[in-house]
């Protein structure tokens, strides 16, 4: 269950990087933004939670399980619950973000 998540948060996370850009683009033409906006930002910060979470330390807290390394199960589970705790606040002011500030549609 864990690998669907972490898989399919990173198709999410390519596709809402690649619609941020679209948007940043469009705002640097403008000249009311930069091509590296906060948003781009906020989806890469979830996208190295998910690599960071699933990738680095699930196979460590493997490894903690048949006792190896140097962290317990304990403080690695920790710190894959932070990681997931991150992604989920910066996946929240993204949704916020595009909510708040989008342009409301012309009547």
């Amino acid at each position: 269950m864990l690998a669907q998540e972490a898989y399919s948060a990173l198709v999410f996370g390519v596709v809402l990087l690649v619609m941020e850009r679209v948007l940043a683009r469009r705002a640097a033409a403008d000249g009311t933004g930069s091509q590296f906006s906060l948003g781009m930002m906020l989806v890469l910060g979830a996208l190295f939670c998910t690599v960071a979470g699933y990738f680095a330390l699930q196979p460590m807290m493997v490894a903690a399980r048949a006792g190896q390394g140097s962290l317990s199960f304990a403080q690695l589970h920790a710190l894959s619950a932070g990681f997931y705790l991150v992604k989920l606040l910066l996946v929240l002011a993204l949704a916020w973000r595009n909510t708040v500030l989008s342009p409301s549609p012309s009547s």
